[in-house]
C-alpha cells in the first residue's frame, strides 16, 4: 500500500524515546521528513542516529519544552525552515506523575494541564495554517485510560479525556479544510513509561515488578505487552494519505485489554 507520505513534513512531539520515537521512525521509514523534539539534546542525537539507519526520508531535531509557548513556537519555526510547510502533526507528551486524587495540589494539576492538554492546543493553533494549505493530518496520542480510567493515574485520567473532546471538536470544524483529526491510545506497550508504572505499582502493593507484569498480562487477551513498532504502524496509517475518510475517531492499540464498546 502506498501511504502517500513520501516527502511530506512531519512534526512529532516528544519523539526522542518511547512511542513518539517509534512513530517518528515509521514515518521516516516511509519517506516523510521528520522533525524530532524533546527537552534533552543528547537523547535527540541518539534517536536521530538510530532512525536514520533505516529512514528513506530526512530526519532533524530541535529542543522543545512543551510546557512553554515560546518553545513550541520556536520548534514550529525551525521545522518550517528545515523542511518546509508542515503536513503531519503528531501530538505526544510524557505522562504526568502517578498518584491518587489526594496526592496532588493546585500546582500539580496546573503542570499536568500544561503538559498533557494545553501543549496540544498550542501546537495545533500554530501549525493550523500549514495544515489547511496541505490538507494535513493531526494525530493526538493519549492513553487507554480515556475508555477505562487507570487506578493511580488521576492526573492522566482527567486530561487525556480532554484531548478526546478537543479532537472530536476539531474533526468537525476542520473537515471543510480536508484536515483529518484522530486520536490513538496505547494499552500496555513495552516502553520505559510503562516499565516505570509497573515499578510504582509493585512498590505500592509490596510485590515484585514481575508479579505486577504477570497480573497485567492476565488482563490482555493477546497475552503480551505490545511493541512500540506495532503501535507506530497504526499511527502512521492514520496520518497518511492512504487514510482519506477516517476522522474524529479514537483507536486503542491495546491487544484487546479494554472491554468497553
Amino acid at each position: 500500500m502506498d501511504l502517500q507520505i513520501k516527502g511530506k513534513t512531519a512534526l512529532v512531539l516528544a519523539s526522542s524515546d518511547g512511542l513518539g520515537k517509534a512513530i517518528a521512525q515509521e514515518l521516516a521509514n516511509e519517506g516523510a521528513n521528520v522533525m524530532l523534539t524533546s527537552r534533552t539534546e543528547e537523547n535527540l542525537k541518539l534517536a536521530k542516529e538510530e532512525i536514520e539507519k533505516t529512514a528513506t526520508g530526512s530526519v532533524a531535531y530541535c529542543l522543545l519544552d512543551q510546557t512553554k509557548n515560546e518553545s513550541i513556537a520556536a520548534a514550529v519555526k525551525t521545522t518550517r525552515e528545515t523542511f518546509g510547510s508542515i503536513s503531519i502533526l503528531v501530538n505526544n507528551s510524557g505522562g504526568p506523575p502517578a498518584g491518587n486524587f489526594e496526592d496532588f495540589g493546585d500546582e500539580d494539576w496546573q503542570k499536568a494541564f500544561e503538559l498533557t492538554l494545553l501543549s496540544y492546543i498550542r501546537v495545533i493553533r500554530m501549525v493550523l495554517p500549514d495544515l489547511k494549505e496541505n490538507k494535513g493530518r493531526i494525530l493526538n496520542n493519549t492513553s487507554s485510560s480515556t475508555k477505562e480510567p487507570i487506578d493511580g493515574l488521576t492526573l492522566s485520567n482527567v486530561f487525556r479525556v480532554g484531548i478526546l473532546g478537543l479532537a472530536k471538536t476539531l474533526s468537525q470544524e476542520l473537515a471543510q479544510d480536508d484536515i483529518l483529526v484522530n486520536t490513538i491510545g496505547p494499552g500496555r506497550i513495552q516502553t520505559k513509561r510503562v516499565d516505570e508504572l509497573d515499578q510504582v505499582n509493585a512498590k505500592k502493593k509490596g510485590e515484585t515488578k514481575e508479579a505486577v507484569q504477570e497480573a497485567n498480562l492476565s488482563t490482555i487477551p493477546m497475552g503480551r505487552y505490545g511493541k512500540p513498532e506495532e503501535f507506530a504502524k497504526v499511527a502512521t496509517f492514520l496520518v497518511s494519505g492512504a487514510n482519506s475518510y477516517l476522522t474524529g475517531q479514537h483507536l486503542l492499540v491495546d491487544g484487546g485489554k479494554v472491554k468497553s464498546i
